[in-house]
């Protein structure tokens, strides 16, 4: 498999949506962002999972908007505000009240232990693709030849010592939140031993 291979949606929402990334998030977090998208639609093909194509991509690019400075909420978690945020592009998009909600969800699932495939596919795709990119869980799953594409058109750049810096003010400031569970929970070596990085 590689990244032509790949479905990648190109309706007006996923155009604005990658606007808006390219926008806001660091070349580190995008890159992220684009990869993660990448993995999650692999998987699906490779696995048999239905999906809503323009959701995912959507969602998957507009996860992390809740970390940038812009859209940082001083007492939310950064999956929260994402979802806030996502929820108005959608409405700015014009996608009906429960699309906005569908947005807004799998977005702040992606950061849930694990998200029912049965329930929540695209929710599933991203908590699954982001944990591959961020720490490397599961990425043995994506197929060489792809992972190796991917790599080397959407390079890491420095997104360990970036996401680390993101996570730690996030836990900081917000002891309550996920991050904060997940930095003191050893989050730090997981990004470091991630096996993209090697």
């Amino acid at each position: 498999m590689r990244i032509a291979d790949v479905d990648v949606p190109d309706s007006p929402a996923c155009t604005a949506a990658a606007e808006v990334a390219s926008t806001y998030l660091t070349p580190a977090l995008l890159n992220h962002s684009v990869r993660a998208y990448l993995f999650a639609a692999a998987h699906a093909a490779a696995n048999g999972i239905a999906y809503d194509a323009e959701l995912l991509y959507t969602a998957t690019l507009l996860h992390d908007i809740g970390l940038v400075g812009e859209f940082d909420n001083h007492a939310l978690a950064f999956e929260d505000a994402g979802g806030h945020v996502a929820w108005v592009f959608a409405a700015g998009a014009g996608w009906p009240v429960a699309r906005r909600v569908r947005l807004s969800e799998v977005i702040i699932r992606h950061m849930w232990d694990e998200v029912d495939v049965a329930e929540d596919p695209e929710g599933h795709l991203l908590e699954l693709s982001t944990g591959m990119d961020i720490s490397g869980r599961g990425v043995e799953t994506v197929p060489p030849q792809l992972r190796a594409d991917v790599l080397d058109r959407y390079p890491r750049l420095d997104l360990p010592a970036e996401f680390l810096a993101c996570f730690r003010d996030q836990a900081a400031r917000k002891p309550t939140t996920r991050a904060a569970d997940l930095i003191r929970s050893g989050m730090a070596d997981r990004i470091t031993r991630n096996p993209l990085d090697g």
